[in-house]
Formats: C-alpha cells, sequence, structure tokens
C-alpha cells in the first residue's frame, strides 16, 4: 500500500506516502523521538507541501520504537548553545513554535497516534490534532520545571484551558497522565488499545483510497470502531480535581505551597507530598514565569501565548535574570548528579521585576536576537487552534 518509504536507520524522520494520506514518523526511538533542529526544519516543509497538495486528505503523525517524543534534544540544544552564542538556541524554539503553529492551524486533519510517552515538544507537535489516540501505553507531561525552564510549546494556551486550575497543577509540578486520564480532561480524543492501532491505520487508509475528500465526522467513525471505553482510578487525577483547585487556585507560587503542606497535614494521599517535593526541587524562576504565563494565557490566543513563551525563552537562553537553563540541563543531562543548583535558590527570592523582565522585549544591544515571526494563516485556519 505506501508508494515509496525512506528506511535508512540514519532517517531522524521518515515521510510514507499513501495512496490519500501521508504519515510522518518520529526515527529516533534511541534518543525517545527527541526532536532536533532537523527534524523540525524537515517536518515544517513537508507539511506546508501537504497542506496545498489536493490529492493528499489526511496527514497521520506517529513514532518508531516505545516512546512517542519525550521532547526537544536539550542536550544538543545545550551544547550547541555552548559553542556559539545563545541566540543559536533561539532559533531552535522560533523553527518549532512555527512548526507548532502550523499544525495548530492545520487545514486538513489530522491524527496523532501517541502510543508512548508524549512530553515537552512532543505534545506541542501533537495537542492540537483533530485526532489525539492514546493507548495503555500513554503518559503525558510538561516536566521543564523540574530542568531548570518552564513549560511553552503553547502550553500558556493549552493548559490554561484544561478544567479550574488544573493546568497549573500540571505545569507546575511536571505531574504525569495516563492514556484514560488524557481521555478524561480532553487532551486525548480517542482511546484505542496498541494492539489495534495497526488495524486502525489500515482503516483509515482503505477510507482515503475510496472517498475523495473524508469529512472529519466520516474519518471519526472509521476511529470510533477501534476506541474504546476506559475506568478512571477512583484515586487518579481527575477524581482529586476539588482538592487540585482548592490549591493551585491561589494568587501566587508561595501560596500554593503552603496551602499543599496545609492540605498534607489534613489528607495522607501521596499525590500531595509528591506536589511538594517536586515544587520545591524546580526552578523558582522557572516556576514564577509560568505561573504568570497561564494566568495571562487564558484570555490570550495562541498566536499571542507563543509570541510571550518565546521572549521569556529568550531572556532564558540569554541569561538575563538566571542561569538555571544551563545549570539545570548540567544537573539532569550532562552531568547527571540530578542536583541542580538554582539561582535565585527560593520562590520569595524572586521578585516581580525580575519576572518581568522576563516578559520584556528589550535584549539591550543584542543585535542577534531575531523575533518570532510565526506563519500567516488564514481566518480559518486560525479557527482550528481554538478548538481544544
Amino acid at each position: 500500500m505506501a508508494l515509496s518509504v525512506q528506511k535508512e536507520a540514519d532517517q531522524v524522520i521518515l515521510f510514507e506516502e499513501i495512496f490519500g494520506a501521508r504519515k510522518v514518523i518520529l526515527n529516533r526511538p534511541k534518543k525517545l523521538n527527541t526532536l532536533n533542529y532537523e527534524m523540525l526544519r524537515n517536518m515544517y516543509e513537508k507539511l506546508k507541501v501537504y497542506e496545498n497538495d489536493p490529492t493528499i486528505k489526511l496527514v497521520i503523525l506517529k513514532a518508531n520504537g516505545k516512546v512517542f517524543c519525550a521532547g526537544g534534544d536539550l542536550t544538543s540544544a545545550y551544547t550547541f548553545v555552548g559553542l556559539g552564542h545563545w541566540s543559536f538556541g533561539a532559533s531552535y524554539y522560533r523553527k518549532e513554535f512555527c512548526l507548532d503553529y502550523l499544525l495548530a492551524t492545520y487545514k486538513k486533519p489530522t491524527v496523532a497516534i501517541l502510543n508512548g510517552s508524549v512530553m515537552g515538544g512532543g505534545v506541542g507537535i501533537s495537542i492540537h490534532s483533530t485526532f489525539r489516540i492514546v493507548t495503555e501505553n500513554t503518559i503525558f507531561a510538561m516536566p521543564e520545571v523540574l530542568i531548570g525552564l518552564f513549560p511553552d510549546v503553547g502550553a500558556s494556551y493549552f493548559l490554561s484551558r484544561l478544567p479550574g486550575f488544573f493546568g497549573e497543577y500540571m505545569g507546575l509540578t511536571g505531574a504525569r497522565l495516563n492514556g484514560a486520564e488524557m481521555l478524561a480532561f480532553g487532551l486525548g480524543t480517542h482511546f484505542i488499545s496498541s494492539k489495534n492501532l495497526k488495524s486502525m491505520e489500515n482503516a483509515l487508509e482503505k477510507l482515503v483510497e475510496s472517498s475523495d475528500a473524508p469529512s472529519v465526522a466520516t474519518i471519526s467513525m472509521i476511529i470510533n470502531k477501534f476506541s474504546e471505553g476506559v475506568k478512571l482510578k477512583t484515586d487518579g487525577a481527575y477524581a482529586r480535581l476539588k482538592m487540585i483547585n482548592q490549591c493551585f487556585s491561589k494568587d501566587s507560587c508561595e501560596e500554593i505551597v503552603s496551602s499543599l503542606e496545609h492540605l498534607a497535614l489534613e489528607v495522607k494521599e501521596k499525590w500531595i507530598n509528591d506536589a511538594i517535593t517536586s515544587m520545591k526541587a524546580a526552578t523558582p524562576m522557572g516556576l514564577k514565569i509560568f505561573m504568570r504565563m497561564i494566568r495571562e494565557g487564558r484570555s490570550k490566543s495562541l498566536e499571542q501565548c507563543l509570541e510571550t513563551e518565546y521572549i521569556a525563552i529568550s531572556h532564558v537562553l540569554g541569561r538575563t535574570i538566571s542561569n538555571d537553563f544551563y545549570e539545570g540541563s548540567r544537573a539532569i543531562l550532562i552531568d547527571k548528579d540530578r542536583k541542580p543548583q538554582w539561582v535565585p535558590s527560593k520562590l520569595e527570592e524572586v521578585s516581580d521585576e525580575m519576572v518581568a523582565k522576563c516578559f520584556s522585549r528589550s535584549f539591550g544591544e543584542d543585535e542577534d536576537w531575531l523575533p518570532l515571526q510565526l506563519p500567516l494563516r488564514s481566518n480559518e485556519a486560525k479557527a482550528n487552534a481554538s478548538k481544544l
């Protein structure tokens, strides 16, 4: 059924041509399919071509190996920036955010098969797909604050639209969700057992072969044939949403930690202590940046959220306020001593003025920084980004 497939082992991303459809396959399983610049560039160029090709009716995004995508290749980014100017790293984020925005506003139906861990940058390329297939193997997380950053790739948009203050909980603690929980929170659209994924793909291939332009409803009918009902754990994230809202609705990170500590005295549940431990281990600067971002993100478009996140990322890369990105990369990814020395080291040491500087478009006399220029999209395409 495949017309042509790039099979070279050294290809970090594969593009498979199916009659009437295309498959984009992440192919870096030994590196947990982490995204590098080459992958982002190739995906962006191919997806633009696919969108304008009238013979292509559907795009499927998947991955080889046991992980969908563990995020961006921060080890390479750390090394890359170390060899040159910090703006080299900013160019990676420009390309990544442009790809995320293209996919979020894509004019054709897309199916993301999230069979395995999906984190950080992996979320960015899949979260706006028309269909987001989760399985018993799926794990979702945005753990950037634990490595010296903050959730980006549009997280201030899509996490802010989760029920209550659950987005704050996810972004400030790096907590993980399974496939069933993703479905419950609307992060996934269908739960399909991994053993049935190939059959579902085959059925979609037959559909696009036999139909001139299958509607989203028709594609949904095919996927529904393989989807299953799921049972949520009684002690899972969805069941504790009321307590999460109680704590994470506070006005500051300090108040959230204090609220969790008080709750821990009243309720003996593991997730509470895990949340406290995670927030105390995370970069204080990153926590406060994300707190402001997600609160402002509720009233912003995806385009505006990406622009704001890019400015803050640029300040982090440029060490305008803190060296935490480089220290986190060293401690977690390079030396692996897992003992980052954050500066500032405590939440109360991070002032509002320090946070505000990370939202400023001023980079002094540094002429190497370039603003984010997202691809121009039609109003119809932009409307796709508001469907989550």
